[in-house]
């Protein structure tokens, strides 16, 4: 892509909006061929960010999903163990007993599983998504650090794989703890706030076209009143984009009060901030808005 104009057009092309910052983030993840770090609360789009891209480029998404105690062997590869004991077996019945060739066969590349990481460098072109990483400990950041400097890996009994073409790399964090600094270091970073109301009732009409227009005005302006409160989990776009279809589900082309406070478990997810959105007078906050 030629510069942030352009990556900016694709990515709407594919739906997902975009400002002038995240615009030139990516495309200079994409020239300078630099992970993207992606930072922000839970449904800001983030995710959406690197499936948008993969759509964009027409490349597969690889998905690494992160949670605490992930390891190599869960992220980039692992033998087969099952199908190399009948293998095993196998050559016994017919009596090969050559260690070093029944070794060879054993450690051949059918019975390697390649997981997301590895799947990605062998892929090309590829979108590889590594989403909540501060889910995982220090020393699976570590180990990231080192496969993202070099896009290669060494396996002992093959050698090393080395991407030839590396993947387009989006990282993603919930801040639920501080990334190290030095993984940040070999990325771009991008912080993701909530979009202002203009961008975010764009969003929600990309997203959800048959919605009526008052419908889509009335909840985002109700959206971004709740998350000016002192709320446990500010909703995220994800969750306005929720509200509005449940809302139309429901046969509505506009909310009052009584019905917003009723469908509130479609934004608020925990029991405190549903008790302090029920305390709100929402037909106060749609006059005010005009919606």
């Amino acid at each position: 892509m030629d510069g942030p104009e352009q990556v900016r057009a694709r990515l709407e092309d594919t739906g997902y909006l975009v400002d002038d910052g995240l615009a030139i983030a990516c495309f200079l993840a994409l020239r300078l061929g630099r992970p993207l770090f992606c930072e922000g609360d839970a449904g800001v789009g983030k995710t959406a960010l690197a499936s948008a891209l993969a759509e964009a480029l027409d490349a597969p998404l690889i998905r690494l999903q992160c949670h605490e105690g992930i390891d190599a062997s869960q992220a980039l590869y692992d033998w087969d163990f099952p199908r190399q004991l009948l293998r095993l077996r196998a050559a016994e019945a017919v009596g090969v007993t050559d260690a070093d060739r029944l070794e060879g066969e054993l450690y051949d590349r059918r019975f390697l599983l390649a997981r997301p990481l590895l799947r990605a460098l062998e892929t090309q072109p590829s979108v590889l998504l590594i989403d909540e990483i501060d889910r995982a400990d220090d020393e699976f950041e570590a180990f990231l650090l080192e496969l993202l400097s070099e896009f290669s890996v060494t396996i002992p009994e093959l050698g090393t794989l080395r991407a030839e073409t590396p993947p387009v790399v989006v990282l993603t964090s919930n801040r639920t703890r501080e990334v190290h600094d030095a993984l940040k270091r070999r990325c771009l970073y991008h912080w993701f706030d909530h979009p202002g109301f203009a961008r975010e009732l764009a969003i929600v009409r990309r997203r959800l076209p048959g919605v009526s227009a008052r419908l889509a005005e009335q909840v985002t302006a109700l959206v971004q009143e709740l998350r000016g409160h002192d709320l446990l989990k500010p909703p995220g776009v994800a969750e306005t984009i929720d509200w509005a279809e449940a809302l139309d589900a429901l046969g509505a082309d506009e909310v009052d009060a009584e019905l917003a406070t009723a469908t509130l478990g479609s934004v608020l997810k925990y029991r405190e901030d549903a008790q302090r959105g029920r305390e709100l007078d929402f037909a106060a906050v749609l006059a005010v808005r005009g919606a």
